[in-house]
């Protein structure tokens, strides 16, 4: 008997394929209760966007790290630690008061979630020994968690309608118990003898560039986006870049090895791991205010809707490995591009109005999540495969550096064209109305609070207000569209002329 066919085996599985349930659920399922944190938290957009942008930050600072301290201490130990931390602030956002306490836990939650997601792959890659098990193991572990990011918006949204908005964090209480217990009776610990020390000035220099360009894009033109202040934190991104940039050259154990990046394959699949999250996951966040505030649809339907979406992303995979084997993921990674950008046009048809515009939405976001589905697994399998097994970890280290990094800036650039959409066409009915409050009631409107038209100025009816949201969102899926198109035509050329199995070049 294999060990993956053993009991202790079967709990391991078990354990780590709720971590991974989790992780995805917390992406996909809270931007289907924004509008309601709107109204219930009085939470304004640009809290709107942190509750997003603060779990994906702190992702992304913590992936590298954990992956060391794991290695060094103990992948068991720091598993456990990671789910029994993210079940802990799970609670603490489910009991939030207001959005400043919400946005706090997002980012401990993103943290304990971040070492919770790179501990269970760690765990699968050792206990899981044969080239059998370890295929069965990834499998369930890919279903899953394609499940918890699929399935999300509508269970998230059934929850909020039955039980109330918190326990979309809180239920993650009761799970991380079982899940510990899973955990402690079938995860085997391991360690690294060669662990290699923690490159602390690069995941420092690297999260606070990060945080720093999310930050001026979220909040300038609260400062003033030629203020002093935005123009210091500008220059702290573009230093701690540079910074960055100096101490993975100079470090023994660098968390980046750079020469990776002169391997086409790798480099053109990683381009598609920004086009993924330049357009489809970050708009995740936004279509649920577009389908209740600009369509009219209630938070349960909204989040049934979400389904055009999401579940092509785990229908298609399984072909797009099969089209990946015969034409190369060289071709089919920009074809994926490709066809997320077309959905997003096709959305952008849709805010033009009318009875075809709810049609017009769903086909787009089906095609969109077509193109996400037949892009995702070959760019996991490419940039993990063109590289030498012993740097296999630091390649799908890079490629989840690079999906949360461009996840998180442009939650914060999508808010920023929808606000500044709106905000135009808002400015263009009411003449010479104070600036700073119409900013401030063309971001309610943007959050979805059709509320907000009850302040508008003279001129601004409720009919021009919801053509001002189409509008904007208009601009956010162009938006979208040209930068995964863009991103499509690097990725092709990066791959070059020979596209093979592995769109070798």
């Amino acid at each position: 008997m294999s060990f993956a066919s053993s009991r202790q085996g079967n709990l391991a599985l078990a354990a780590i394929c709720l971590s991974a349930l989790m992780f995805g659920f917390e992406i996909s399922s809270v931007p289907a209760i924004l509008p309601t944190l709107e109204k219930v938290l009085r939470a304004d957009f640009q809290e709107l966007q942190w509750t997003m942008n603060a779990y994906t930050i702190a992702v992304a600072t913590v992936l590298m790290a954990a992956g060391t301290l794991a290695d060094r201490f103990g992948r068991k130990r720091l598993l456990v630690v990671a789910i029994v931390a993210f079940g802990g602030t799970s609670v603490l956002c489910g009991l939030a008061p207001n959005m400043m306490i919400l946005i706090v836990g997002r980012a401990l939650q993103g943290a304990s979630g971040g070492a919770m997601l790179i501990c269970g792959i760690a765990v699968l890659s050792h206990q899981f020994s044969t080239a059998a098990d370890r295929a069965r193991a990834f499998g369930w572990w890919g279903i899953v968690t394609g499940f918890g990011l699929g399935f999300g918006p509508v269970i998230g949204s059934g929850i909020a309608a039955l039980m109330g908005w918190a326990w979309v964090f809180l239920i993650h209480g009761f799970i991380a118990v079982l899940t510990v217990i899973l955990a402690w009776r079938g995860v085997r610990e391991s360690k690294d003898p060669a662990a290699r020390r923690l490159d602390l000035g690069g995941i420092a220099t690297l999260s606070l560039a990060v945080f720093c360009v999310a930050y001026v894009i979220t909040q300038g033109s609260e400062l003033g986006f030629t203020s002093l202040l935005a123009l210091a934190i500008v220059a702290t991104a573009a230093l701690s870049l540079i910074a960055f940039v100096i101490v993975e050259q100079i470090t023994p154990h660098p968390m980046f090895d750079f020469s990776v990046f002169r391997i086409r394959p790798f480099s053109g699949a990683l381009f598609g791991s920004m086009g993924m999250n330049f357009s489809f996951w970050p708009f995740m966040i936004y279509l649920p205010i577009w389908f209740q505030a600009g369509l009219g649809l209630d938070g349960l339907t909204a989040g049934l809707a979400l389904l055009a979406y999401t579940l092509p992303t785990l229908v298609v995979p399984p072909y797009a490995e099969r089209l990946s084997l015969r034409l190369g993921a060289g071709t089919v990674i920009p074809a994926g591009l490709f066809v997320i950008g077309l959905g997003f046009f096709i959305m952008k048809i849709g805010t033009g109005g009318g009875p075809a515009a709810l049609p017009t939405t769903l086909i787009g976001a089906l095609l969109a999540g077509i193109g996400l589905g037949a892009t995702n697994t070959p760019v996991t399998n490419t940039t993990t495969g063109s590289v030498s097994s012993d740097r296999a970890g630091m390649a799908s280290g890079i490629d989840m550096s690079a999906r949360m990094i461009s996840l998180a800036i442009n939650i914060a650039l999508m808010g920023f064209v929808l606000v500044d959409g709106v905000l135009k066409r808002l400015s263009a009915v009411s003449g010479s109305f104070d600036a700073t409050q119409l900013r401030h009631i063309a971001e309610q409107v943007a959050a979805g609070n059709v509320g907000a038209f009850d302040q508008a100025p003279p001129g601004v009816s409720k009919v021009l207000g919801l053509a001002a949201l189409a509008g904007g969102f208009g601009e956010v899926m162009l938006y979208g569209a040209i930068g995964v198109w863009v991103l499509a035509a690097l990725s092709f050329f990066t791959f070059g002329r020979r596209r093979g199995i592995a769109g070798a070049s």
